[in-house]
């Protein structure tokens, strides 16, 4: 099947938004197909951990803030590089891969996390 590169992309982006933003009950029935595979060793496999995690983090740091910085898509999967800020200023680079089926639904997740340096040796940006 082909993959409707440009709608995955849209649905990655409102997924992560919603569910980050406090909403990841809505954002599990909108976007997540029969199975969500999670490799994120710090969160539970399947849709209701994924909801948990993102309940728990919505309550605990309510002002976070996301930015899109690159979206690509490539068969199935779709990336997310993003720029996070936390409380007390601390910003991290976040990459995020999502797996989607024939139906454009999300069925699995990675990512990798940094915190972004105050300087660094090339004199390059996260981004």
């Amino acid at each position: 099947m082909k993959h409707d590169l440009e709608l995955n992309k849209k649905n990655a982006v409102a997924f992560y938004k919603t569910a980050y933003l406090g909403e990841p009950e809505k954002a599990v029935a909108l976007y997540v197909g029969d199975q969500y595979i999670q490799h994120n060793p710090l969160v539970g496999d399947g849709k209701q951990a994924f909801i948990e995690y993102f309940e728990e983090m919505s309550r605990d740091y309510p002002d976070k803030s996301i930015a899109f910085v690159r979206v690509i898509a490539e068969g199935d999967l779709v990336s997310l590089h993003t720029h996070q800020t936390w409380p007390d200023n601390d910003e991290y680079v976040t990459m995020d891969f999502f797996r989607f089926d024939d139906n454009g639904k999300i069925i699995e997740h990675w990512d990798a996390i940094q915190s972004v340096p105050a300087e660094t040796k090339n004199g390059n940006s996260m981004y």
